[in-house]
């Protein structure tokens, strides 16, 4: 063999006469094998004495690890005929032997090294399963199971739970299994006899991979991972177990199955199992409650494996102890369970792809990232040389300075160094993760004077959220620091009413409370939000889950743009594969940006134009990123559509790109069929009737109220022919009623439009039509008559307004938006879409003078500003009585005004003066015959 291992380090015998042995049963041996064989063997009595039982065979090994680790894998091969027990023993005595040497040479990595043990466990695994089932089959046991089912098990399929379910397993691990069974291939009679047959079949496997022989053994087996272990089978039904999770599993199950792993058996069934419990693992929604339930599971392995104490180095557990390899562990996978359920990146089942994925999402920092990386596998190679001294399924350093001599040799390490080493490591780990899982307790403010809100705090005790005693536990932590902060509100009467209002509305709260606990910054959000508004405060207690978003990471990070938003939210559904459920995640989804864009607004992140630009954009995808998926899904009954397919026009604020926290959103559907007469599906429909009810399918799964609420209010009677026409106009049928029927104020609504989803190659052509109506001279006498007679006819039918009204009144934004249209369609631009654009167009054909378009301009952005302001407090009139601080702060800032009197004066003579301008550009109407 060749003389050089390559070896980047090498371990120094312990005891010289072991090293002796050992290298004098290798006499072929030279140089860095030599001194490999040596050093292993001289400071592990295990690994000598399978050197000197495997030297033979060690000769070709280390001339081609590789290859030879090949050799071995195959050695559970595929033959299930064979009685797999002594070559499997055989087998992990080499893969021991060689898998040490590499290690304690640097040949291999730390993931070299497990991955080679875990790729032996599941093939061993995968043998020992396949030739007990098979017994079982030749002796009809398994009822309508033949030769060929034994490649599959027969249906069980064992999952590889914890360092296995990684491939991480370490030098002298136990291997955590579930076996379950795909209950579904059985006939309902024979299900009895198949179960006790599965049964037998998993006892077999495990006895054939743990019983201890004079060939040693293969692994140790533990099945207790499985659900209720005292009480169920070895093997279990997967629908039970999955039964099981959904009603009874808890937070350290749910933490277990992060890195499980379907690895023998019926492999197919075993990923099936996994995929639908999926929602089991990965919450929809942070879940920091998981937080508390990682730490108290901490401190009960501390207290149950007396582990808990000062790291003192002697005896200390590098798994389970202070600073140890579950801390990080444990810090890993909270961190994945609290947001997994959002981010499916995150799912990932090796510690170290965790760390380094959290920290590409921005869940921990860069630098905390790589050293628990380096700290853990470091914690991995000195937990692997303690168990290589004797095969001991141990993770205690020595606890004499002989046993810490010993390791520092088999390490190659000068043992002063290595304790230096070794604590500062412990000691840094646990200052890493102890952090997180117990952090300091929030700022700790006296709790506000008793008199101060005691009847409402009284009777917080019966509200739905507090009733469980974990709820009312965490609240409780939390309270001083909720009042504290409320009292500090520039009204704190008024603030906790508020926050009152949002506590009694909460259905539940250990998950939002855990939220806030580990999030405190959320607590002083929580206080400027519901000291706008209690309205918001009730939005807010319906649809906690929003407050996710705050902390997903780029909550506060440059606005996206609508492609951007639109690709987000298709990826989000392509992760769907349920229709209804494509439906909720589309709410979800845009209320976690509604619910970003209201607080940048709350907050002077972003002003009213802003947001309004945002609203608009969030709608926008929401139609672009659902309308595929309401085609696929009518597709699957009555076929592709036929023709073109149809496309979304957005009409008015919506065309105009600019909408408020409430607004409702008109469409006109139009499609081509292109001389397709009806669809071709199961249940083909005519062209017509196909659009319209795929149309309806639209509207419904923007409007209907599901488990996540509404999406958004449609309304479509700005279509041609109104109510009375089809809900989806055909492409020709637009073209010609625009050409030939259309009344002056649809020509006027088709200044907004523009088209927002569907069929691109449609809608250029509807964007044509529009572009060619608009580019036809007008008559302005007409048009202005038009809208002289259309701003009478609202005031008749819905009076002036109140004097905070901003939308309906003389010169306020609906007469002031008809005028701006106006001017767009006689300007013939149709690119002028918005109403500050229409009064600028209006000004360039004459209309008014530069001072009018500034009168105009002026009174509608306040009135906008203001409308956006009143929109995210309530659904309804602004009532400065009963408006209170924050939202008369919200209100007077977003209008730049001082306070509210002043923006009622202001609002009082900006209107005016726009109603003033608007008569004298519009003529008198004709009275109506």
């Amino acid at each position: 063999m060749s003389d050089r291992l390559n070896l980047t380090r090498c371990p120094r015998p312990f005891d010289t006469e072991g090293g002796r042995d050992a290298r004098d049963a290798a006499p072929w041996a030279r140089g860095e094998a030599a001194e490999l064989i040596a050093g292993a063997g001289g400071s592990s009595p295990y690994l000598r004495g399978l050197i000197l039982r495997e030297a033979e065979w060690l000769e070709a090994a280390l001339d081609a690890p590789e290859a030879a680790l090949d050799a071995l894998l195959s050695v559970a091969g595929d033959d299930p005929e064979g009685d797999p027990r002594t070559a499997l023993r055989q087998a992990k005595r080499r893969v021991a032997l060689l898998a040490a040497l590499m290690d304690l040479g640097g040949a291999w990595t730390l993931d070299e090294v497990t991955g080679a043990l875990t790729g032996f466990a599941d093939r061993a695994t995968a043998w020992a399963m396949r030739w007990a089932v098979a017994q079982e089959i030749r002796r009809g046991k398994l009822p309508g199971q033949g030769p060929e089912d034994i490649a599959s098990a027969g249906g069980l399929v064992a999952l590889a739970m914890g360092k296995m379910g990684a491939g991480e397993l370490n030098y002298s691990s136990d291997i955590d299994l579930i076996c379950l069974f795909d209950e579904t291939r059985y006939d309902r009679d024979a299900y009895h006899e198949a179960r006790a047959s599965l049964i037998r079949a998993t006892r077999k496997m495990s006895q054939a991979l743990s019983e201890m022989t004079a060939e040693g053994y293969v692994f140790r087996t533990d099945l207790r991972l499985r659900p209720d272990p005292a009480v169920t089978p070895v093997a279990m039904p997967m629908e039970a177990a999955e039964r099981y999770y959904e009603s009874l599993g808890r937070t350290w199950e749910r933490a277990a199955y992060v890195k499980a792993r379907a690895a023998a058996g019926d492999i197919a069934a075993g990923e099936r199992f996994l995929a639908d419990l999926t929602p089991f693992v990965w919450r929809k929604h942070l879940d920091f409650a998981a937080i508390r339930d990682a730490h108290d599971m901490r401190l009960r392995y501390r207290e149950h494996k007396g582990t808990g104490g000062p790291i003192t180095l002697s005896g200390h557990d590098m798994k389970l102890g202070r600073g140890g390899i579950r801390e990080i562990e444990f810090f890993t996978q909270t961190r994945q369970i609290i947001a997994g359920g959002r981010d499916p990146d995150l799912r990932v089942r090796q510690t170290v792809t965790g760390l380094s994925v959290l920290a590409e999402k921005g869940w921990i920092a860069p630098e905390t990232a790589r050293a628990l990386t380096d700290h853990y596998r470091a914690h991995r190679e000195v937990e692997h040389r303690v168990q290589m001294v004797a095969d001991a399924q141990t993770h205690a350093l020595p606890q004499t300075d002989e046993g810490f001599e010993r390791l520092a040799c088999l390490m190659g390490r000068d043992l002063a160094e290595l304790k230096q080493d070794l604590r500062a490591r412990l000691e840094e780990v646990h200052a890493l993760t102890e952090e997180f899982f117990a952090p300091d307790s929030p700022r700790q403010s006296a709790e506000p004077a008793p008199e101060f809100g005691a009847q409402i705090t009284a009777r917080w005790p019966s509200y739905a959220a507090l009733r469980s005693a974990r709820a009312l536990d965490i609240f409780q932590r939390l309270r001083p620091e909720i009042l504290a902060r409320l009292q500090e509100a520039a009204q704190p009467d008024e603030a906790l009413l508020a926050f009152d209002g949002f506590l009694e509305g909460l259905p539940a709260g250990v998950q939002l409370f855990s939220l806030f606990e580990a999030n405190p910054q959320l607590i002083d959000l929580l206080v400027d939000i519901v000291s706008v508004s209690p309205d918001l405060a009730r939005y807010l207690s319906r649809n906690a889950g929003v407050f996710d978003a705050v902390i997903g990471g780029d909550f506060f990070a440059a606005w996206p743009g609508p492609e951007a938003l639109t690709d987000a939210l298709a990826r989000r559904l392509s992760r769907e594969d349920d229709y209804e459920r494509q439906l909720d995640a589309t709410r979800r989804w845009g209320k976690e940006w509604h619910f970003r864009t209201g607080v940048h607004l709350l907050r002077g992140l972003s002003g009213p134009d802003e947001a309004g630009r945002h609203y608009a954009e969030i709608a926008t995808a929401s139609l672009a990123g659902l309308f595929p998926e309401v085609v696929a899904e009518f597709a699957r009954k009555h076929g592709a559509p036929p023709g073109r397919g149809a496309a979304v026009l957005g009409m008015g604020s919506l065309g105009a790109g600019h909408l408020h926290a409430r607004s409702d959103l008109d469409v006109i559907v139009i499609y081509d069929a292109d001389g397709v007469e009806a669809s071709e599906g199961r249940r083909p429909l005519p062209a017509r009737t196909y659009y319209a009810r795929l149309t309806q399918a639209l509207v419904a799964a923007m409007t209907a109220p599901m488990a996540e609420g509404r999406l958004y209010e449609m309304d479509m009677r700005l279509r041609p022919s109104g109510n009375q026409g089809p809900v989806a106009t055909s492409l020709q049928s637009f073209r010609a009623y625009q050409a030939e029927e259309a009344w002056t104020w649809e020509h006027l609504a088709l200044t907004r439009a523009r088209i927002v989803a569907g069929s691109e190659s449609v809608g250029a052509d509807v964007d044509a039509v529009r572009r060619d109506v608009l580019a036809k001279p007008h008559d302005a006498a007409t048009v202005l008559g038009e809208v002289a007679k259309m701003r009478a006819r609202i005031a008749a039918a819905k009076g002036e307004g109140g004097a905070w009204e901003t939308k309906i009144g003389r010169g306020r934004m609906q007469e002031i938006e008809l005028f701006a249209q106006a001017g767009a369609l006689l300007s013939q631009q149709a690119q002028t879409r918005s109403t500050p654009d229409g009064i600028a167009a209006a000004e360039q054909c004459g209309l008014l003078d530069e001072r009018g378009a500034k009168t105009l301009r002026d009174t509608y952005l306040r009135l906008r500003a203001l409308q956006m302001g009143a929109k995210l407090i309530a659904d309804g009139a602004i009532d400065p009585d009963t408006l209170g601080a924050g939202g008369a702060s919200l209100l007077c800032r977003l209008t730049g005004t001082p306070d509210l009197d002043t923006l009622g004066k202001t609002l009082a003579e900006d209107t005016e003066a726009a109603g003033r301008c608007l008569d004298t550009i519009l003529p008198e109407p004709e009275e109506s015959a």
